[in-house]
C-alpha cells in the first residue's frame, strides 16, 4: 500500500520520523506552523503532509530562519490537505528569495569585518 500525503501518524510516529520532541511539537502547533487532529483518548493525530512542514521548519532553524517567517510562508499553504507541488514551487521561490538577500547581506559584512580585524 503506497502512503498518502494524509494518512494520519500518531505524535510517537511523528516523533519517530522526524527526530523532532513532543514539547518541539506541540510548540510548532502553538505557533500554528503545524496542526494536529484529536484521535482516540484525545491523542494528537497528524496528517503525514505535516512531516514535510516539520522538516522545513529543521531546516530553517538550521539556517538562522526565524519562526516569525517561517510561519509567515506557512500561512500560505493550505492546512486541511497536502500542499500541491505548486504551492510547494511558490514556496520555494520565496524562501530562495530571501535566503538569497541574507546571503549578500552577509557578503557586504565580510569586508568590514576584515577591515575592524587589520585595525589596531
Amino acid at each position: 500500500m503506497r502512503a498518502s500525503p494524509d494518512d494520519r501518524l500518531t505524535i510517537g510516529e511523528t516523533i519517530r520520523r522526524t527526530g523532532v520532541s513532543a514539547s518541539a511539537l506541540h510548540f510548532y502547533e502553538r505557533k500554528g506552523l503545524i496542526f494536529s487532529e484529536r484521535g482516540i483518548g484525545n491523542q494528537r493525530i497528524f496528517s503525514r503532509h505535516m512531516l514535510r512542514r516539520i522538516s522545513l521548519i529543521i531546516v530553517a532553524k538550521r539556517l538562522g530562519i526565524p519562526l516569525s517567517d517561517v510561519a509567515d510562508v506557512f500561512a500560505t499553504l493550505p492546512t486541511d490537505h497536502a500542499p500541491t507541488h505548486g504551492d510547494w514551487q511558490r514556496v520555494s521561490r520565496r524562501w530562495k528569495k530571501q535566503l538569497e538577500e541574507r546571503r549578500r547581506a552577509i557578503e557586504s559584512l565580510e569586508p568590514a569585518a576584515s577591515a575592524a580585524a587589520v585595525c589596531p
